[in-house]
């Protein structure tokens, strides 16, 4: 076990978790009411591996419950309509992993009109303006542009740890840059199309010469004069799709204005509430070795 210090501050994607937790557990494992709990399953061990292995003082967990009325689809409709909406077994197991969370005295947080992303990057920059250094758990690169200092991003899965240092070398740009580079090239996964015609190593290269999105914007001429394959046309792409260029790069930008609770401070971990915890434990029927796992988790004191 390796306890952190006071300063560290863990926020959890905790969607990216559940969802992988639903897609490789089989759906046999069921509930008091015969409903399918295996997202809630791997979700709870991977998150009683991460108290144990890390002992976090801090902890904030986030959940999606935006992705069908996230604040980006007023101002982009097609925003993640590639994606099949969540099935309700699934919504239900989501549930079930929030008040799990609860129950473990953490700090969840769960918004209708703002996504996970932007929760934890509020939450973020509320706790690093408290002393905090902030440890992102998820492997979404979009989360890489919160990074500042000797903040860290940890991928859990492959256990990879960087910081904003780190970010060049994984993705080609600075993590400052993260939604410039994004606002050109899009993002399939969240159906952002980008400008068309400029993939990732064009974005980077550009962005390494300009800076930022606005100062490329603004010199867009100039490109057409670059030792750039393809130098004339990708000018003329800048000009052409400006706006959409800028409309993709607010879409990919997390928030840092999310709502947060009223009585949000530094996110200590908080003691189990028992019997909350008990009578959810019972419901979803876990056994009796994840209830000792469980029962050792509990912070001390």
């Amino acid at each position: 076990m390796s306890a952190t210090g006071d300063r560290d501050a863990y926020l959890i994607d905790a969607s990216m978790y559940v969802f992988r937790a639903w897609h490789s557990i089989p759906p046999d494992l069921l509930d008091a009411d015969g409903q399918p709990v295996n997202a809630v399953h791997g979700f709870t061990r991977f998150l009683l591996e991460l108290l144990e292995r890390r002992q976090p003082r801090h902890i904030v967990v986030a959940f999606d419950a935006a992705l069908e009325s996230s604040f980006r689809n007023a101002l982009y409709p097609p925003y993640k309509a590639n994606r099949e909406p969540a099935p309700d077994a699934l919504k239900r197991q989501f549930a079930h992993c929030a008040a799990l969370c609860e129950a473990l005295g953490l700090t969840v947080l769960v918004d209708g009109r703002y996504e996970a992303d932007d929760l934890i990057g509020t939450a973020l920059h509320t706790l690093r303006a408290r002393g905090k250094r902030g440890v992102i758990v998820s492997a979404d690169k979009d989360m890489s542009q919160l990074l500042q200092g000797d903040d860290e991003q940890w991928d859990y899965a492959r256990d990879q740890r960087w910081n904003a240092a780190g970010v060049k070398a994984r993705y080609g740009v600075h993590a400052h840059q993260i939604a410039d580079y994004l606002g050109l090239t899009g993002d399939a996964v969240d159906n952002i199309p980008g400008v068309p015609g400029i993939g990732a190593k064009t974005a980077a290269t550009l962005l390494a010469h300009y800076g930022s999105l606005d100062e490329l914007l603004a010199r867009h001429a100039e490109v057409a004069y670059l030792r750039l394959r393809g130098a004339a046309m990708h000018a003329q792409r800048l000009k052409d799709h400006r706006e959409l260029a800028l409309l993709c790069r607010q879409l990919a930008t997390i928030a840092i204005d999310a709502p947060l609770p009223a009585d949000f401070s530094d996110a200590p971990r908080g003691a189990h509430d028992e019997s909350a915890l008990n009578a959810l434990l019972d419901h979803l029927r876990v056994g009796p070795m994840t209830r000792r796992r469980i029962a050792a988790a509990a912070p001390a004191g």
